[in-house]
């Protein structure tokens, strides 16, 4: 991704207009934020850093109105402030982007950007201007999207865009965003980061959560560091860089692993014949095109690829959830292009999806019961389920990919984002898979709980497991992959090795390139 982005000044001077001071906040005996000073300047961007659990998701809430702090003051204009909901703070100019999308997916575009604040003229409902509003709102951030769309019709991105339109629409002049480019493409970064430089013109106060560290960079001018509830940093932009930030994140600096060794590739566990996939939303081009890929056991395969080019389409026909136009599909030896999802895990090929929460996990269910959905039909017979087989394979789950939970009974929502990632990789390897395809697993998590799934991963390629994730990171793709396959419009465009260099994998993806 190639961006320039000028900051007003390396050090701003501008004057602070909302301010936490000695926040805390409690739920039960686990104390999420320990006395915590944070301030917001007057048209600049702060970004907030920290791990999954580190409290930054919580201090965003306490300044929005969603939740109230257990003791300390909001500042706001130099007056303190309570807000008692978030109705409230958006009616002071605060308003939030939330990491987990929160539209209605049954609602169009235009509906859910002015859902319960609707235009209204001469005692109705103004729907044509809503819609020539939301139109100018796509305009801006350069989406072709008809506001009439159906949201659940969109993809993970288009609808990251909606829910950034909407906090945009409100005009606010303290916007928080929390996670907002962990689904949006390269081109739809920079159209973002557009925008930001635009609303900090005009007087707009940013609080910006990321865990793409390095984009962060590119528009903060506070850095703020958060590590298990507390301040533990804080500098202008002049005075941080990657080292700082991961230093003041985790206690060190370090990598996300490299290519597991010292043993043999068995045979081939997965082969992918001259793959077609048609466009699922019916528009007349392939998304994928003639795709033959070999992955054999042991192997971890990475495809890196822009958003577009048909990653997504391609591990989901693959598990089954888009049926292929034509090609095959070997599991060792045996063709599963005709499987159901359901069959395809039971003769040992799994998906961890690419959206957890939508695809990933049920939110009424606790930890063991999500650990355990996958593999239920192992332990019921006839309508009665063995609890004692149940709770050794979830007891066996969490231990295997180190959740961090108070029990298995505690809500999957308790959990931090890390740690509702390993949660759903945990139920997909409880089927002992011969092949675990992930579909950018570490969307939305630290990078200290993205190094240990990548562990994780290291770790059952070794015990034989073939391994192949996708990512839109360049990073992850020279972490722990033997191979790494770039797409490009539906095609395999490229294919490396580790040793490769980033340059020549954005360049085989189509993505420009900073010189």
């Amino acid at each position: 991704m190639s961006l320039a982005f000028n900051h007003s000044s390396d050090e701003p001077k501008s004057d602070v207009v909302l301010a936490a001071r000695n926040i805390a906040k409690s739920f039960g005996n686990t104390h999420a934020l320990k006395s915590v000073n944070f301030d917001v300047y007057h048209g600049q961007v702060t970004t907030l850093f920290g791990e999954n659990g580190a409290g930054k998701s919580t201090l965003m809430k306490v300044l929005s109105g969603v939740i109230a702090p257990t003791s300390g003051d909001i500042i706001l204009d130099g007056s303190p402030v309570l807000f008692n909901n978030a109705n409230e703070a958006r009616a002071n100019g605060i308003s939030i982007i939330h990491q987990e999308l929160s539209l209605a997916p049954n609602m169009n575009v235009r509906d859910n950007i002015f859902m319960g604040r609707e235009i209204i003229s001469n005692g109705s409902v103004d729907f044509a201007e809503e819609e020539r509003q939301t139109r100018e709102l796509m305009a801006g951030l350069e989406e072709d999207i008809d506001p009439l769309t159906m949201v659940e019709e969109l993809r993970l991105g288009q609808q990251q865009i909606i829910e950034i339109a909407r906090a945009i629409s409100q005009k606010s002049r303290i916007l928080i965003m929390d996670e907002p480019t962990s689904a949006l493409s390269a081109t739809e970064v920079e159209v973002l980061f557009k925008v930001i430089h635009d609303l900090t013109s005009k007087g707009v106060s940013i609080v910006y959560i990321s865990h793409h560290l390095e984009e962060a960079l590119l528009i903060t001018d506070h850095a703020v560091v958060l590590r298990d509830g507390t301040m533990t940093a804080y500098a202008p932009r002049k005075d941080i860089d990657l080292e700082w930030i991961v230093r003041n994140m985790v206690g060190e600096n370090f990598d996300l692993g490299s290519p597991p060794e010292g043993y043999q590739f068995g045979d081939v566990a997965l082969k992918i014949d001259d793959l077609v996939i048609s466009d699922p939303n019916g528009a007349d081009f392939n998304v994928v095109d003639k795709l033959s890929l070999e992955v054999k056991a042991g192997e971890i395969v990475c495809v890196y690829g822009l958003m577009g080019a048909g990653r997504s389409e391609f591990m989901e026909c693959v598990a089954g959830r888009l049926n292929a136009q034509s090609g095959t599909i070997l599991l060792g030896n045996e063709d599963i292009s005709k499987l159901t999802i359901a069959e395809r895990i039971n003769v040992g090929l799994a998906l961890v999806p690419e959206d957890r929460q939508k695809d990933g996990l049920v939110q009424t269910m606790s930890v063991g019961q999500n650990l355990s959905l996958a593999s239920i039909s192992d332990f019921t017979k006839k309508l009665f389920t063995s609890i004692n087989s149940e709770n050794s394979l979830v007891r066996q789950s969490i231990k295997a990919v180190t959740v961090k939970t108070s029990s298995a009974d505690a809500a999957i929502g308790s959990l931090s984002g890390g740690n509702q990632q390993k949660v759903v990789i945990g139920k997909m390897l409880a089927t002992n898979p011969r092949v675990l395809l992930l579909d950018e697993p570490s969307r939305g998590i630290d990078i200290g709980a993205k190094a240990e799934v990548f562990k994780l991963l290291s770790e059952r390629a070794k015990d034989g497991l073939a391994v192949i994730y996708s990512t839109s990171e360049v990073a992850e793709c020279l972490s722990i992959a033997h191979r790494i396959i770039v797409m490009h419009k539906g095609q395999i465009s490229a294919e490396f090795d580790s040793t490769v260099s980033k340059e020549k994998i954005m360049a085989a993806s189509g993505e420009s390139v900073a010189h």
